[in-house]
């Protein structure tokens, strides 16, 4: 696996989200822990970086599937498969995710 660049942990303040192209991957800040998720709701192609974050639970922005950021696990319909997950390293203030 390769190691990619996302960004300075300091440029993703807690309860937010970036998102990376290629493969499409969010990176969410929960309580200052760095997570990586596929960014593609399972249910119907949406950016979930584009949802509301509330704790580790991402919420799809078209019709509320939720995840968790942590896991991939899928938390309630629509959706109905989990999404993949990707280990994240830091070095300092870079993050960094495993493709």
């Amino acid at each position: 696996m390769a190691l990619r660049w996302v960004c300075k942990k300091s440029a993703i303040s807690s309860g937010n989200a970036i998102h990376i192209d290629d493969p499409e991957i969010g990176v969410f800040n929960v309580d200052g822990e760095i997570f990586a998720i596929k960014d593609v709701c399972t249910h119907d192609q949406a950016r979930l970086s584009d949802g509301e974050l509330t704790g580790e639970t991402i919420v799809c922005p078209w019709h509320g599937a939720c995840f968790s950021v942590k896991t991939g696990e899928v938390l309630s319909l629509p959706a109905t498969e989990s999404l993949e997950t990707f280990p994240v390293v830091l070095k300092e203030d870079d993050v960094f995710v495993e493709i």
